[in-house]
């Protein structure tokens, strides 16, 4: 079933964009975005399996497996993935997220039958040698060990810890624990492989200069084999698991021997679909988003506490998060928390002022369009929207939606949100 989701055009009514969306018997969903004068194709497979959908036992798994997609199928080696896509100049990554996993590459226009040929391969047909197994096993051991190096990670695994439990799927870290990732063994790494990577469960997410028809039969041909397209079912959406993680206020401190104090403060936010997000993200950018906003101005500008302060907004299925990050001089921690304190209290009791909601504006407005520029951005929307969200807003709707945002919106939710109990994060030296 092929449906046309909607077409955008210029002033003279010629198209700019059409996105249309096919769905195969099997289950798995293949959505483009023809981009008028583009010269290259983004392409994405969102696999809807993250770090929630783990046990205790199989903490980490998520992140593990998609290292391991890399290393191998019955037709290809290692490095015949690897060539594949250098030998076109093409980009190819994955990345593991708490709801998702996504496979990508972008590339020029006439090499994405290349990458849709690739991507098929390593998502159907991985191997997952015991030997592959054991070697990454080190390197992803090494990569939580960078985290651990890196204060700003350090310091928000610790708020999602504290916000939300270090037991509970949204506050684990994604990556596993040292434990955890000694622990899991080939066989666990294969069922939840084989367990997850469904047609169902998938959408490849297509952008740039293409032909629909032409993607939606290179998708069929590099998906179907050893029948993974075969059989039918109903596409699943990733909304999560049902599991609500409750906010914890509280406080952790985590020494380290750093230069600098970072700082996380957080309170209870909106979850994903919440209508009101549209007015966090303008009361987001007024309160920490820029160089104009409160807080870079008030923190950095007037009293010189810290180089580094901003606001942050995150959205899960069933929860999210509020908050600021700031980076300090360990002896002007107390003062930049109680800066950070006295604005998210001012903006609480009176809101923001008609100047600062036109900037908010503004800056939403300006980000969506210039991060539309390129195919790899387009490509990411489609999948993000077709996976976890009800529907693909298109971009116009969501500018409207954007400036519809008032003053009593903003200062409303402000008073809901930034009044509540906080979660605190303190990483340091004693």
């Amino acid at each position: 079933m092929t449906q046309t989701l909607h077409v955008l055009t210029d002033e003279s009514g010629r198209p700019t964009s059409t996105v249309r969306r096919t769905t195969l018997p099997s289950g798995l969903r293949v959505v483009t975005e023809q981009m008028a004068g583009a010269m290259s194709a983004s392409v994405g497979v969102w696999v809807g399996v993250g770090s929630v959908d783990e046990d205790d036992v199989l903490h980490g798994c998520s992140h593990f497996l998609e290292h391991l997609l890399f290393k191998g199928t019955t037709t290809r080696s290692a490095f015949d993935i690897s060539i594949a896509l250098d030998a076109v100049g093409g980009e190819f990554n994955a990345f593991t997220a708490k709801e998702y996993t996504c496979f990508h590459a972008r590339v020029l226009d006439e090499d994405l039958p290349t990458a849709i040929d690739v991507l098929g391969d390593m998502i159907t047909d991985s191997l997952i040698e015991p030997e592959d197994v054991e070697a990454e096993r080190d390197v992803i051991l090494d990569e939580i060990a960078m985290h651990d190096d890196d204060p700003d990670d350090v310091a928000h695994q610790a708020l999602a810890e504290q916000a939300w439990g270090s037991s509970t799927p949204l506050g684990r870290p994604i990556a596993g624990t040292e434990e955890s990732i000694a622990a899991l063994t080939r066989d666990q790494v294969h069922a939840f492989y084989r367990r997850h990577y469904r047609p169902e469960t998938m959408v490849v997410s297509v952008a740039g200069n293409l032909d629909h028809d032409e993607v939606v039969a290179r998708v069929r041909e590099a998906f179907s084999a050893h029948g993974f397209l075969d059989g039918r079912a109903e596409p699943v959406s990733r909304l999560g698991d049902g599991t609500v993680s409750a906010f914890a206020p509280g406080q952790v401190r985590v020494q380290r021997s750093f230069e600098q104090a970072t700082v996380v403060l957080a309170l209870e936010g909106l979850t994903r679909d919440d209508p009101r997000r549209f007015a966090l993200g303008v009361l987001n950018t007024a309160l920490g988003g820029g160089t104009s906003s409160r807080l870079f101005q008030e923190v950095r500008e007037r009293r010189g506490l810290a180089y580094s302060v901003f606001s942050f907004a995150s959205h899960h299925a069933t929860a999210g998060l509020v908050g600021v990050s700031a980076a300090c001089l360990p002896d002007r921690l107390d003062e930049v928390l109680a800066v950070v304190r006295d604005q998210l209290a001012q903006v609480a009791a009176e809101g923001i002022d008609a100047d600062e909601l036109a900037r908010g504006k503004g800056q939403l407005r300006g980000a969506l369009v210039l991060g539309l520029e390129d195919s790899g951005s387009r490509m990411a929307r489609l999948g993000k929207a077709e996976l976890v969200h009800d529907r693909l807003l298109p971009v116009p709707e969501v500018l409207a939606r954007i400036e519809a945002v008032t003053l009593e919106e903003v200062r409303s939710l402000a008073a809901d949100l930034l009044a509540g109990p906080e979660a605190l994060a303190v990483v340091g030296p004693a």
